[in-house]
């Protein structure tokens, strides 16, 4: 987006009090500067390392990073207007390599004519690939643009090394039901810029409806209470009246902070596995309906029980494992809402069922013939067709005949070497003491030991 064809009114404009009545409330009642920047205390707050770069002029690249609606687009706006720099704002999905261009010959022009900054702001600068993000590096060290970029994700996963070696990171948070409570105030004060000439009373039920269901998102709230006041008529005082019954009409879904793609995506799934693990169920539902409400694929939720049915459940309840199963398949057939009844039905019984974690036991075997090899079949274990062979033309016994068939004995069962010379005493796995898993191997113990004992007498 380039703004560098402004004329002077425009580029007056964006530096002054200028407000277009046109423009959406939330728009209008962005901050437009520290003071009336809200959150984030602990990077603009009195004393704060970004607060002292602002109030010192002195700004270097930045990159900020947090989840959507916490500021970073209006953070990055109020730092412009602080430090009286040109403003330019790109979007890695949209702008590439050919926009940064147009934006640095522009911003040339800029430097070379009144010396004024360029701060050039890029709206999900993860979206760029390494070629597009690489191309900012020799303008960021000429000085021409100073480079605000915004990211969801996480920057040390998303972002080239090189970039982040030429930016301070800064880190922000999800904004506070408080936080939305002082811009509904302040949009019902300002009479400028915000509802202030208008005769409107807001009752704190509304107010606390707004922002409570706003999840954190300013916009959301400010939008919700614009509709409100522009859909309600004045009563025969000229005063518009905003009760409770007309903020639910106006904001009827709350907003759930959830991005499926970013570092949130992982986090939430993060707390479900956990939670399914830990055998707490309702936190598990929890998680899962957070994620579902965010807009998750249900088919990863049934992945990731699946996965937890043999992992975390086991040995100890090896019916788990159908029960997801069987669950999935049901909703593939029967979709939403109902299959809001499967997922439930897989996920409490994931939680509540006992756990054992020995099924992990192959990555230990995994280790092992990695890094020492595969040793060689036991002659006994070999193919017995082959070894028959093999045995008649050299003359020899068939080593095949010296393996015990288990069915033939007690128990079906016969104490005899199952692995190379090399490993035949390492013991990878370690059964769980609880469910099914439990009465399992005791009963094998139970087994061994008789055969112990007979072998004794």
């Amino acid at each position: 987006m380039d703004l560098f064809n402004e004329d002077a009114d425009q580029q007056k404009g964006q530096q002054s009090d200028f407000v277009n009545p046109h423009e959406p409330l939330a728009t209008r009642m962005r901050p437009r500067s520290l003071e009336e920047f809200v959150g984030q205390n602990h990077i603009v707050g009195e004393g704060q390392m970004l607060r002292r770069m602002i109030e010192s002029g002195v700004i270097g690249s930045l990159i900020f990073y947090g989840p959507p609606s916490s500021g970073k687009t209006t953070l990055a706006h109020v730092i412009s207007r602080e430090i009286n720099a040109q403003y330019v704002e790109l979007n890695a999905v949209l702008d590439g390599i050919k926009d940064l261009r147009k934006v640095v010959a522009k911003a040339e022009k800029v430097q070379q004519m009144n010396g004024r900054k360029t701060i050039l702001f890029v709206d999900e600068i993860h979206r760029w690939n390494k070629a597009q993000q690489d191309a900012l590096l020799p303008h960021l060290e000429s000085g021409v643009i100073t480079l605000i970029g915004a990211t969801t994700e996480n920057p040390f996963y998303s972002l080239v090394s090189p970039l982040l070696s030429r930016c301070q990171l800064f880190e922000l948070y999800d904004l506070t039901k408080d936080h939305v409570l002082t811009m509904i105030d302040r949009s019902l004060e300002d009479e400028k810029r915000g509802l202030g000439s208008k005769k409107v009373e807001v009752t704190d039920a509304a107010k606390d409806h707004l922002a409570d269901f706003a999840g954190g998102d300013i916009r959301n709230a400010i939008n919700a209470l614009e509709v409100a006041v522009l859909s309600s008529e004045a009563d025969e005082d000229g005063l518009i009246h905003i009760d409770l019954d007309i903020a639910k009409e106006c904001i009827q879904r709350r907003g759930v902070r959830y991005d499926g793609t970013g570092d949130e995506h992982y986090d939430y799934a993060s707390a479900f596995i956990k939670s399914l693990r830990g055998s707490d169920v309702d936190a598990a539902l929890y998680w899962m309906v957070a994620m579902l409400e965010g807009g998750e694929d249900p088919n990863f939720l049934f992945r990731r029980m699946l996965i937890q049915s043999s992992e975390d459940v086991g040995m100890a309840d090896p019916h788990a494992l159908s029960v997801v199963n069987s669950a999935h398949e049901a909703f593939t057939k029967c979709g939403m809402p109902e299959g809001l009844y499967f997922l439930a039905h897989a996920c409490i019984y994931v939680a509540l069922a006992p756990k054992s974690n020995s099924a992990g036991a192959v990555f230990s075997v995994r280790s092992e013939i990695k890094n020492n090899g595969i040793g060689p079949v036991p002659s006994h274990l070999r193919d017995k067709t082959a070894n028959s062979k093999q045995s008649r033309y050299r003359g020899v016994e068939n080593a095949s005949d010296d393996y015990h068939y288990p069915h033939s004995y007690d128990h079906h069962w016969i104490p005899q070497d199952y692995l190379p010379d090399e490993v035949k005493d390492k013991e990878w796995y370690e059964p769980g003491n609880i469910g099914r898993e439990s009465k399992l191997w005791k009963r094998l113990e139970t087994i061994k030991e008789a055969y112990a004992k007979a072998s004794k007498k």
